[in-house]
C-alpha cells in the first residue's frame, strides 16, 4: 500500500484443467469405442440368435457413457464459465468439455442406430 508501512502480497494461482471435462471426454470416447462394440456384435450374432441379446446389454454400458459424458461435459463448461476474483481458483478445459459433449452424443447416435440395425436382422 503506497504512503505506508503495509506491504500487500498477491500470489497469482495457476490455472487448474476441469477434472469433470476431462471425465466427460474419456466418458464420450468409451461410448463411442463400446457403440461399435453394440453394431458388431448385433450384426455378426444376428443369423446366430444372440446378437440382439449382446446388442441390448452393450447398449446400456454406452449409453450410460454417453449420458455421463453429455451430462459432465455440461457441468465442465459451466465450471470453465465461473469466473472468480484473482485468489482463486480458475479452471480451463472448455474444448475438453465440448468435445466430451459431442463424442457422448456420437456415442449415443451410433449406439441407437446399431442397435436399430441388429433389431431389423433379428427380427427378419
Amino acid at each position: 500500500m503506497p504512503g505506508t508501512s503495509f506491504g500487500l502480497v498477491h500470489l497469482e494461482v495457476r490455472p487448474v484443467v476441469s477434472g469433470l471435462a476431462v471425465t466427460a471426454l474419456i466418458s464420450g470416447v468409451v461410448s463411442v469405442l463400446v457403440s461399435f462394440a453394440v453394431g458388431c456384435l448385433g450384426v455378426g450374432g444376428a443369423d446366430g440368435g444372440w446378437g440382439g441379446w449382446a446388442a441390448g446389454a452393450f447398449t446400456l454400458l454406452s449409453g450410460s457413457f454417453g449420458a455421463a459424458a453429455v451430462v459432465l461435459g455440461l457441468f465442465g463448461l459451466r465450471q470453465v464459465r465461473q469466473s472468480a476474483p484473482p485468489p482463486a481458483i480458475r479452471f480451463t478445459g472448455r474444448g475438453l468439455a465440448i468435445a466430451g459433449i459431442s463424442c457422448g452424443g456420437t456415442g449415443l447416435a451410433l449406439t441407437l442406430f446399431g442397435l436399430a440395425v441388429t433389431l431389423l436382422l433379428v427380427v427378419s
